[in-house]
């Protein structure tokens, strides 16, 4: 359930509705809204995984999922249980483009060790996936 009473949360829900709409560039000032308004990590861990996803270079996307990261280590407790796998994917998907296949694969083990606090739901399966196909991708 979302905090409506989190403005950055509030921004960030305006930003994914933008990009489900087909306005990116819409998605990216919401995003980049809610990245000025942040008042703690978890605030900065959300706001910058959404921002990763609306970077032109590959470096952005992965600086900003590492930044990302950074911020759900410092928050210090369960509330970015269930984003761990997402953020370690999206870092792992970077290195990945990079041709940084070893760091890749560290990221998508790291991700590994965090799907049991996924949901049991789509997106849950969504990401489990990523996780494995990414580490089969960089087996092979």
């Amino acid at each position: 359930m979302m905090d409506l009473d989190n403005p950055v949360l509030v921004l960030c829900q305006e930003g994914m509705r933008a990009e489900a709409e087909g306005r990116p560039a819409d998605a990216r000032a919401s995003f980049e809204r809610a990245w000025a308004r942040r008042t703690d990590d978890y605030d900065a861990c959300v706001a910058a995984h959404y921002l990763a996803r609306h970077q032109d270079r590959s470096e952005e996307v992965l600086r900003w999922n590492q930044e990302a990261l950074r911020h759900a280590e410092a928050v210090g407790d369960g509330r970015v249980a269930a984003l761990y796998p997402s953020l370690h994917v999206s870092v792992a998907l970077a290195h990945e483009r990079l041709g940084e296949t070893l760091a890749a694969r560290a990221a998508f083990e790291r991700a590994a060790e965090h799907v049991e606090a996924l949901p049991t739901d789509a997106y849950g399966e969504q990401l489990r996936t990523a996780v494995s196909a990414g580490l089969r991708r960089l087996d092979g």
